[in-house]
């Protein structure tokens, strides 16, 4: 079992709790008009995606400059956001994403 990822685990947790949690911890934040209420919903899955991105999307050679690489990853994570987006179901998507990298990789192409 690796711990390597544990650290950034906590971190997604201490940034993304508190806008998930914001409804418990403000008194009152239901007389918040609509559009304020759909942003502080979104503000945790858009760190989580920012994150993602990066780790999906940007390679750093040891010793080297990070670069932008487009690869299977990349592909099944644009899968997966047209099946959630099409299905307007996350797990269907993510399911989609993980079994396309999964079978990719398999193959021996990722």
């Amino acid at each position: 079992m690796s711990t390597e990822h544990i650290g950034l685990a906590v971190l997604m947790l201490v940034v993304t709790y508190p806008s998930r949690a914001v409804g418990l911890l403000v008194p009152g934040i239901h007389r918040l008009p609509k559009p304020a209420l759909d942003y502080l919903q979104l503000v945790g899955p858009a760190v989580l995606a920012a994150i993602g991105v990066v780790a999906v999307l940007v390679v750093v050679p040891e010793g080297g400059a990070p670069t932008f690489r487009i690869g299977v990853e990349a592909v099944a994570v644009v899968a997966g956001l047209a099946i959630t987006a099409w299905r307007r179901n996350l797990l269907i998507g993510v399911i989609v994403a993980v079994a396309i990298a999964v079978a990719a990789r398999a193959s021996g192409l990722g």
